[in-house]
Parts: structure tokens; C-alpha cells; sequence
């Protein structure tokens, strides 16, 4: 705030709060975007060379479409993580990469509990790490470039 009472913007060389949010958002929407794509394209190609995903007795296949919905949803569900991270914590990048890859060796257990054969159970565990390798070191390196935070 300045003298009149009217809250005066940040000073110079330095970025509002909003700003460091909003930049580590539009990053990771990008980043969400291309392991969306990419996961999607990769389940495509194991679809092409004869990966079934039919994760049911009945049959019951995993469409492709579904691997873009679940990518997107969990890339955002890293994104709201990071923004929080970012938010609260005094070493977000830290914390969002020790907490991105808890998460993602916890979803690796689904994927044996489907009953899958086995193709689609490998299938289905590099398909897990396809999003993970955008996701968490595009996310990571933002949060230190935002946070002035060393390699973690």
C-alpha cells in the first residue's frame, strides 16, 4: 500500500504472486497437453502392434479416448499440486517431485490388479511413465525457475 491507501504494484524485478501462478499454471497445461498426446499416441502404437487392453474377464477394452481423459485429469490434478507447492511450501520443487513420484509408483499397482495379461499389464506400466517423464520435470524445473529453488 502507498501513503493514499492504494495498494501499489510489485516492485521492480519482481513478479506478484499471481503471476508466478498463473505462469506455472500455463506451463503445466502445455506440458499436460503433450502427455496427453503423447500418451495417447504411444497406447495407439501398442494397440498396433497387438496390445489388447482388455482389462476383464468380459473382455472389456480400455479405449483410446480413455487414456487422453485419465492423462489430462491427472496432469491437471500435477498442476494443482504444483500451484499449491508453489503457494505454501518453502521448497515446492522439492516437495512436488518427491510427492510426483510417490504418486506415480502408487499407480503403478492398478494396472496388476485389472486382470490384464501380461502385454497389456507392461503396456499399461509404460504408459504410467510416458505422462510422469513430461509431467514431472517440466513441472519441477517451473517451480525452481519461479522459485529461485536449486535442483532438487
Amino acid at each position: 500500500m502507498n501513503d493514499t491507501g492504494v495498494a501499489a504494484s510489485p516492485a521492480p524485478g519482481r513478479t506478484s504472486h499471481p503471476v508466478r501462478l498463473g505462469g506455472l499454471a500455463v506451463t503445466g497445461f502445455i506440458a499436460a497437453l503433450v502427455a496427453t498426446v503423447a500418451t495417447t499416441l504411444a497406447a495407439a502404437l501398442a494397440r498396433a502392434v497387438g496390445v489388447d487392453f482388455a482389462v476383464s474377464d468380459s473382455g472389456e477394452t480400455i479405449p483410446l479416448a480413455g487414456f487422453a481423459v485419465v492423462t489430462g485429469f491427472f496432469s491437471v490434478v500435477g498442476i494443482v499440486i504444483a500451484v499449491a507447492l508453489l503457494r505454501w511450501s518453502a521448497h515446492p520443487a522439492r516437495r512436488f517431485v518427491w510427492t510426483a513420484v510417490s504418486l506415480t509408483a502408487i499407480s503403478m499397482v492398478p494396472p496388476f490388479l485389472a486382470g490384464a495379461n501380461t502385454a497389456t499389464i507392461a503396456a499399461l506400466l509404460g504408459l504410467h511413465l510416458v505422462p510422469a517423464a513430461v509431467m514431472i520435470p517440466t513441472l519441477a524445473r517451473s517451480l525452481r525457475t519461479r522459485c529461485g529453488e536449486r535442483g532438487s
